[in-house]
């Protein structure tokens, strides 16, 4: 771990689920030692199948690496343990309902006085402020407040889900983004800092294009099934077995799509001329595209348009995707051998860094204070120096 860019620091995994565990994921991955500090019951997504002999394949992909201690913040042995852990600790991360760490006497302003180089991150629902702190949420309930379920789906269909869980994914993401900047300004003041991040408002931060919509028009966006709202041709064709993607950005790749239909006429048509107009004549010109698309198979026309510089692809399932040679080459699929549930594979690093290594395999998830012996033993040999 010594050659990543987070080794050395350390990081006290108060978090549980999805959110939290993602981002702690995220800075195991660029080489920070993360301590996952765990109830006595353990983190809920041990319960959350898929299971692998008996062990959740869920859990499993969210906390390889890291090290696990149970500890009850409201017991006096366990504070202690606790506390002295917070002395050679650098981020601390947590995901309670915000006033839960005040509660237990563990709240930023009183940490930050005992530990001013301590890093505090926490990410909730909807913060630490506003009439809203107090509310409950999970990934559907901010999916359905943060407006992105409006603009997913086709119209007139029913409010439709993201199918991953990026109410939760985003704000770990951000949340390790708030930490990777926190820990630069520390180098720089020698102080830490709280980092407070809402799910809903990295819902409100990933809405682009409908807000910029909203905002110009004063028009509310809906659902557009697959296509792009602003950009034509930019969505899912119909060809002669199946379906594809075809993105044509602008015109020069709009001219490039045409004459690979053979028909360069269909770019000097004043309906589809530019962006402009190919977007306000959509559906006239889906239905060009579709009728020259049905003449050959999927495969066929990627290795066309491909050919051409369009760019395209087909529609992965997600053991397609998996499979994919490129993604394979960049290591994006890697395993795990726990010595319970064996050989796990789950998705790799997406950040690749020069000079930073990035296994094929990690390290395990932990068991429920599987390390208590080992992190208090570490603990004392940091107290000696």
């Amino acid at each position: 771990m010594s050659d990543k860019p987070l080794s050395g620091v350390r990081v006290l995994d108060l978090t549980r689920v999805l959110a939290g565990p993602y981002c702690t994921m995220v800075l195991f991955d660029l080489g920070a030692e993360v301590i996952k500090v765990e109830a006595k019951t353990g983190d809920d997504a041990r319960g959350f199948g898929p299971f692998l002999n008996g062990k959740s394949g869920y859990f499993l992909s969210l906390n390889r690496g890291k090290r696990s201690i149970a500890l009850d913040l409201k017991d006096d042995e366990d504070r202690a343990i606790f506390e002295r852990l917070l002395a050679h600790t650098d981020v601390l991360v947590e995901n309670y309902r915000p006033g839960t760490m005040e509660k237990l006497g563990y709240g930023f302003d009183a940490l930050h006085k005992r530990f001013p180089r301590l890093i505090y991150a926490a990410a909730s629902g909807f913060g630490h402020t506003g009439p809203y702190r107090e509310k409950a949420a999970y990934d559907m309930v901010v999916q359905g407040m943060g407006g992105i379920m409006s603009l997913t789906g086709h119209p007139g269909s029913p409010p439709t889900r993201v199918g991953t869980s990026v109410g939760d994914i985003t704000a770990g993401l951000f949340t390790t983004i708030g930490i990777n900047a926190a820990l630069y300004q520390r180098a720089q003041t020698g102080l830490g800092t709280k980092i407070d991040v809402a799910m809903l408002d990295c819902q409100i931060a990933i809405l682009e294009n409908a807000i910029a919509r909203y905002f110009a028009t004063g028009q509310v966006p809906g659902p557009m099934g697959a296509r792009h709202p602003s950009i034509t041709p930019f969505e899912v064709f119909a060809t002669g077995d199946g379906y594809m993607v075809i993105a044509a950005g602008n015109d020069g790749l709009f001219r490039r799509l045409a004459e690979t239909l053979n028909e360069p006429g269909l770019a000097e048509d004043e309906r589809f001329a530019s962006n402009d107009a190919r977007t306000r004549n959509v559906e006239a010109l889906k239905a060009e595209l579709e009728s020259r698309l049905a003449a050959h198979t999927t495969a066929e026309w990627i290795t066309a348009l491909e050919a051409a510089g369009v760019p395209c692809s087909p529609i992965n399932t997600v053991a397609d995707a998996l499979a994919d040679p490129q993604v394979l080459h960049r290591n994006m699929v890697v395993s795990v051998e726990d010595p319970v549930a064996g050989t796990v594979r789950m998705a790799g690093n997406p950040i690749k860094i020069s000079g930073m290594p990035d296994a094929t395999t990690r390290p395990p998830a932990p068991d429920l204070d599987g390390d208590r012996a080992a992190i208090l033993a570490d603990l004392a040999r940091l107290e000696a120096n």
